[in-house]
């Protein structure tokens, strides 16, 4: 599949998440608008101080009426283990096989060096909160150069933006996300 654009249709794939298995896009959107933040894997510090700062600030999306679901390369097993045995309040989907970043055409880095790109800087800012916060690196899972994406669908899963990352970091912030709405 091509990346996706503006207006097209975000597959309906059947999926596991870190906590339930053989659910539908369409029902884990459930009628709602959707921002997919698609992630390299659990044990990666500054993505899962993504899945901190999107767990912290959750009720600000839920306000809106918008759901919030993390893609990782993570298993199920692997997620739990990391989150010790706390939940998460939306939905992290677990693609070890990559099959999600495949389809939507979520490239890798060709090289750890094209994976940070000119955002060292900022990459080692966000590293730091990380650490702040307690996060250290964990379990390595999927392809390490995976760059991240972005989507935000409408109930329909029409979409209505897709950013697909040149670097690790070249992410919305959740301040970015929230301002989308």
């Amino acid at each position: 599949m091509a990346k996706l654009v503006k207006g097209d249709k975000f597959p309906n794939f059947t999926v596991d998440t870190a906590f339930e298995n053989g659910l539908t896009i369409e029902k884990i959107v459930d009628g709602k608008p959707t921002m997919f933040v698609v992630l390299r894997y659990i044990g990666c510090t500054v993505c899962r101080y993504d899945v901190h700062v999107l767990t912290e600030r959750y009720n600000e999306f839920k306000e809106k009426g918008v759901n919030v679901v993390v893609v990782m390369q993570s298993t199920p097993e692997t997620v739990q283990r990391d989150l010790a045995g706390s939940t998460l309040p939306f939905h992290l989907i677990c693609d070890s096989k990559e099959e999600i970043y495949k389809e939507l055409s979520i490239e890798a880095a060709k090289d750890m060096p094209s994976l940070v790109g000119n955002d060292m800087a900022k990459l080692q800012e966000k590293g730091a909160k990380a650490a702040a916060a307690g996060f250290k690196h964990g379990d390595y899972e999927g392809i390490e150069e995976q760059l991240p994406a972005f989507f935000f669908v409408d109930p329909d899963l029409t979409v209505r933006e897709a950013h697909y990352a040149k670097t690790i970091v070249d992410m919305p912030t959740v301040d970015d996300m929230l301002a989308k709405i």
